[in-house]
């Protein structure tokens, strides 16, 4: 495949409106033509690819898609909304994830309706 190129998966038999990993995985199956465990499990390393990067505090970057990028909070006053008691919110990493500029013409061209 020459860069540039696209691949299309077709994935209209989608039960939920999620994607999933055993979804991704015969998708591989379907279209690329690995077998049922090399699907799995090629879509099982490549999350677990970028979970073990994330906690080890390296940002993510997929050409094309979006970076993931880790982001420290620090500690802040916080109130419970029922109560209004004051209660400290301590600090903490959280994961951002922000598309790229072509993900999101992508999503603008084929959004809502379709018409562009």
């Amino acid at each position: 495949m020459k860069r540039g190129d696209t691949m299309e998966f077709a994935v209209e038999s989608l039960e939920t409106p999620a994607l999933t990993k055993a979804q991704l995985a015969e998708l591989l199956f379907e279209q690329i033509g690995l077998n049922k465990r090399e699907s799995k499990d090629m879509i099982d390393a490549f999350f677990d690819l970028i979970s073990a990067s994330l906690v080890d505090g390296q940002d993510v970057k997929i050409s094309g898609f979006g970076n993931f990028q880790i982001r420290t909070k620090a500690p802040r006053p916080g109130r419970n909304p029922r109560t209004g008691e004051a209660i400290p919110i301590e600090a903490r990493r959280v994961v951002t994830f922000h598309a790229s500029h072509k993900l999101k013409e992508q999503i603008q061209g084929n959004g809502a309706g379709g018409d562009a």
